[in-house]
């Protein structure tokens, strides 16, 4: 018993604990999930000095929390990447890009100059082979292999399928 009472004497020591260990966390990922744990911590926290018990103090953190968590963030979040640059980078930015063979293109390899310069490795996403000159669009990236298919269908020649 004596035990339960430290704890409740001493509650906001944890909640202080967690306030700071969930705002830590927060200026770590900026993704508002930890702020608003925190800020349901601070109402857990100012519950307890208020003279609450333990678990309504539990229960007014976790509520205040969700509330935040379901109403706040979301606003909170498309503000914060309201100005954010729109343009793709990476592998996204190469996904959809044309490009024109530079060496036959088959289920195996070859090569291609991308719209941006870049040569890159690369293969067919079918059982096709793919001509130097032909134009290509890169349909996704596979490690440093760019997987791509004809822009055009035309002067692509078919692989004979074994029988």
């Amino acid at each position: 018993m004596e035990l339960i009472q430290n704890i409740d004497q001493f509650a906001w020591i944890g909640w202080i604990v967690l306030i700071l260990v969930f705002f830590t966390i927060e200026t770590l990922t900026l993704e508002m999930t930890f702020l608003m744990l925190g800020l349901g911590g601070a109402a857990g926290l100012v519950s307890d000095l208020a003279g609450a018990p333990l678990w309504l103090q539990v229960i007014i953190a976790a509520a205040v929390a969700a509330l935040l968590l379901l109403v706040l963030r979301p606003p909170l979040l498309r503000r914060l990447r309201r100005g954010e640059d729109p343009v793709l980078s990476n592998i996204d930015a190469l996904r959809g890009m044309r490009g024109v063979v530079v060496s036959t293109v088959g289920p195996m390899g070859g090569q291609v100059r991308l719209a941006n310069g870049d040569i890159w490795t690369a293969r067919a996403d079918a059982d096709i082979d793919i001509t130097p000159g032909i134009s290509v669009t890169v349909t996704q990236i596979d490690g440093a292999t760019a997987v791509v298919q004809p822009a055009e269908p035309t002067n692509v020649i078919q692989e004979d399928s074994p029988a």
